[in-house]
């Protein structure tokens, strides 16, 4: 190891090399610099088993977790049609949480805790079938999302391998969809995952398939006569949908199926429910379990409407993300060399021209297949997030530059949600400790709130425990959400000389407010209230 030199700040005398660490440093003795002379450090290396190649396909199970559960059988469903063996894991539980809590290090936050421990409690019901670690390790890998940023999101694969080690499963591969490595040719072998473009298309159907049948299920649901006819649409839906992604039959009939299966359920939209929409970081907002406390269901029993955010918001967020850096660092003059790479006035080796198009595509493409898609299925009026919009509107509370979490979309979304009377209440959901989501809840948004004082803004922590007291903090502030919305359709339905029963009689009695797949044009946030303008 190297030897280190230490520069005391006690007197006015110059620095004195090899200087000795005092024992006790006071106010008088105050360490201001150290220095290491010598950069011979053996650095600690976590290696990183991921090889998956083409000759170990068909002995390997890929296994995967960490969407909604129709997402994960969706995507499932478009790897078994590609031809790979697939398991998409159990939505996690608090049993998962233990197990991440066992072998995970301390501090970790939620998400890295559930889906750690789901995998690992996978693992181990396995071992217990009597199959041994080595056929194990062998024969199964872990493929789930990937990122980085200014948190411990960036660390992920490290907590799984230190997990997988302390479970005895030293080896197990994990791959990330965001990393290249380990996915390219090993040992001249091609990679056991194809990424071309069918494959790809595969799996931007299911992802689409989740989100429309998710909006149409929590739209549905809320207002249904007769309780469980929307769940039971919803499976028979995804039957429909996995199959046609394993068969690679009729993808259209599937969703003609999928819409047959939701006209059945009947609805009763005079209800005065209120809309809350879930925001916040992405898997607390996305997970549908133990991991943000059942919230969905907690928020719809309590007579509340939910909104969810789609996945293919989040694909569209990182998309936005590379077009902007891409743009903001074309203005660098001098930061990069420009060399031939066809940039304006740096990024040496990249191909901006061809990024910048690339990206655009995917901008255009996303909301285009679902705008074809969701129609068909009986999902009317529902836009994909307008990145550019979000953007816009909360750049001046919330830098655009800055990352981490859902970044700036946080911000954006409630203002558009109180602004454009998206929603009635906005519940931004994280984890416990999460450091980029805790800075936009706790602190921009107090800002928010006063410029706009009619927001209804609750955020919450999750933790694994403390369910009670979450539950209470959500009736407290839905509570005021209900009112307002009870005042708006009572309000509307004053000016049009009627009592309130009369007007939710006129919505009750009206054919054509009674189908499910029927959508009142957008005046506010309550389907009651925009359903009363219709009809009147």
């Amino acid at each position: 190891m190297g030897s280190v030199q230490y520069f005391e700040n006690n007197s006015n005398d110059k620095p004195k090399d090899n200087a000795k660490t005092p024992d006790t440093i006071t106010t008088d003795t105050i360490v201001t610099d150290i220095i290491v002379t010598d950069n011979e450090f053996d650095h600690w290396h976590d290696p990183a088993p991921k090889e998956f190649t083409r000759s170990q396909r068909d002995h390997t199970t890929i296994l995967f977790s960490g969407l909604t559960a129709a997402h994960d059988l969706f995507i499932q469903a478009a790897f078994t049609g590609a031809g790979y063996k697939t398991i998409g894991l159990d939505v996690p539980d608090n049993e998962a949480l233990r197990y991440g809590k066992e072998y995970g290090n301390r501090g970790q936050c939620n998400p890295t805790y559930f889906t750690v421990g789901n995998l690992v409690k996978y693992l181990v019901s396995l071992r217990r079938t009597g199959l041994s670690t080595k056929e194990i390790v062998d024969n199964y890998l872990f493929a789930t999302i990937g990122s980085c940023g200014p948190c411990r999101f960036g660390t992920y694969v490290t907590e799984y391998r230190k997990a997988l080690r302390d479970a005895g499963f030293d080896g197990f591969r994990v791959t990330f969809f965001e990393q290249t490595k380990g996915l390219e040719k090993v040992d001249g072998e091609e990679s056991g995952l194809d990424f071309g473009a069918k494959f790809v298309y595969n799996m931007t159907k299911g992802i689409v398939a989740g989100d429309i049948l998710n909006a149409l299920t929590y739209r549905t649901r809320p207002y249904e006569i007769n309780k469980g006819d929307t769940d039971r649409a919803f499976e028979e839906s995804k039957k429909a949908l996995c199959d046609s992604l394993v068969n690679n039959t009729s993808y259209i009939r599937a969703l003609y199926q999928a819409r047959k299966a939701f006209a059945k359920v009947k609805v009763d939209r005079s209800q005065i429910k209120p809309k809350v929409s879930i925001i916040g970081e992405f898997w607390a907002m996305t997970t549908e379990g133990d991991g943000n406390y059942h919230l969905q269901r907690f928020l719809e029993e309590e007579g509340a409407e939910v909104e969810v955010q789609p996945v293919a918001a989040w694909i569209l967020y990182l998309l936005w993300q590379a077009r902007f850096d891409t743009l903001e660092r074309l203005n660098l003059r001098g930061t990069d060399a420009s060399g031939d790479s066809g940039s304006k006035f740096g990024l040496q080796g990249v191909n901006t021209r061809k990024k910048l198009m690339m990206v655009r595509l995917g901008e255009f493409a996303i909301p285009f297949i679902f705008k074809l898609l969701a129609p068909l299925v009986g999902l009317k009026g529902y836009k994909l997030t307008d990145l550019d919009m979000v953007a816009k509107v909360s750049h001046e509370f919330y830098d655009n530059n800055l990352k981490g979490g859902e970044g700036h979309m946080e911000v954006g979304k409630l203002i558009l949600n109180v602004s454009k009377k998206k929603t009635n209440m906005t519940l931004s959901v994280k984890p416990f400790g999460c450091m980029p989501s805790s800075a936009v809840s706790d602190g921009v948004q107090s800002l928010i709130t006063e410029r706009y004082p009619e927001a209804i803004f609750l955020p919450i922590e999750t933790s694994g425990d403390g369910a009670v007291n979450v539950y209470s903090r959500i009736q407290m502030q839905l509570f005021r959400a209900k009112q307002i919305a009870q005042q708006e359709v009572q309000q509307l339905a004053e000016k049009l000389g009627l009592s309130l029963e009369e007007a939710q009689a006129k919505i009750a009695q009206h054919p054509k407010l009674q189908k499910s797949l029927h959508h009142s044009p957008h005046i506010a946030a309550c389907t009651a209230l925009n359903a009363l303008h219709e009809v009147t």
